[in-house]
């Protein structure tokens, strides 16, 4: 049996227990270790392996609660998802650099490693995809960045774009001109810019032609110099359009492209042009590939649930599928 105690102080034991226990509850039953307050200390018992694991939880929490950090569900999960693993991160360790902060005045940074080499790799690379599960800060971050860019003088022009096709649902004849037919495909790309520079801002801009949100078939034909681009859902592309886009970059020019390869809206058959270019690029050291994964979920933690449970299923799926044809052989 193995101990090792804390001498917190009041705030900080506060933030480590959480309210009703549920943080060091998690802990506890992640590790199988126990847990007590002796002596104005916080002990943990157990076998010696867990209670190292354990340890390193409550480290990294207080470390955290020290930098000024948010401990909240979502990061106590990943700190017991790093004690759980092989390496030695700890959460409290990450780079806190601020991109920028949104209208609220609400800083917008790295969450989680996935996310901090996804936002190192569109420092250093003119082309990044970013691909990932829902929930994973991909065109959130890759918005983030651009407006920084933008704010900077870094670029002339903010491009966000993504292709216009309907999510297994027929939308009909919409109303409207041409440019309210295909808002409704770009409307996640309004409200991230919303938060992040203001409705009033991001109007002017537009206004202005310094900033364009358009469907991926309005680049065919440019030349896009000194702009800050973004592709999101890239899965929903077919190869000519991915080459068509990659094609348009110009000089000072950044392009992010992101997308979910498990969540793709093309017709059958039809092979994405994400998958196609990571295969045909991927010798090209100019050009960076960040894959983020449900650990890197930072929306509500139902949803990391959600993802882990459908990656589990397709893989059981596969393995199925493939014990069949093993059968039938």
């Amino acid at each position: 049996m193995a101990e090792r105690s804390f001498v917190l102080d009041d705030a900080c034991l506060q933030s480590v227990f959480g309210e009703y226990d549920v943080n060091i509850k998690k802990v506890a039953k992640t590790f199988n270790v126990d847990y007590v307050i002796r002596d104005e200390k916080l002990v943990l018992s157990g076998d010696e392996a867990s209670v190292v694991r354990a340890s390193r939880c409550i480290e990294d929490m207080e470390g955290l609660i020290h930098s000024g950090k948010v401990l909240n569900e979502q990061s106590v999960n990943y700190i017991i998802g790093l004690a759980s693993s092989e390496n030695d991160s700890k959460l409290s360790n990450l780079d806190n650099n601020v991109i920028c902060y949104n209208i609220q005045g609400k800083p917008i940074a790295a969450k989680t490693f996935g996310q901090q080499a996804y936002v190192d790799a569109i420092d250093k690379k003119m082309i990044v995809f970013g691909i990932g599960p829902a929930g994973t800060g991909k065109t959130y971050l890759a918005m983030a960045k651009a407006i920084t860019a933008f704010k900077r003088n870094e670029v002339n022009r903010i491009i966000l774009t993504r292709p216009a096709i309907e999510a297994g649902e027929k939308l009909g004849f919409l109303p409207g001109d041409l440019q309210s037919k295909v808002d409704p495909y770009l409307r996640p790309l309004y409200d991230a810019l919303h938060e992040i520079m203001g409705a009033e801002q991001f109007q002017k801009n537009m206004e202005k032609g310094l900033i364009e949100v358009a469907p991926l078939a309005y680049m065919r034909g440019r030349t896009l110099d000194n702009s800050f681009i973004v592709l999101d859902e890239a899965q929903n592309t077919t190869p000519a359009q991915m080459k068509m886009f990659l094609t348009r970059i110009g000089f000072g020019s950044k392009a992010i492209i992101t997308g979910d390869r498990s969540q793709k809206d093309l017709p059958s058959g039809t092979k994405s042009g994400l998958d196609h270019a990571l295969r045909v690029l991927k010798n090209i050291d100019d050009i960076g590939v960040c894959t983020l994964t449900s650990k890197d979920v930072v929306r509500h933690p139902l949803v990391q649930k959600i993802v882990e449970a459908y990656e589990n299923y397709d893989k059981h799926e596969k393995r199925s599928s493939q014990h069949k044809k093993l059968k039938e052989s």
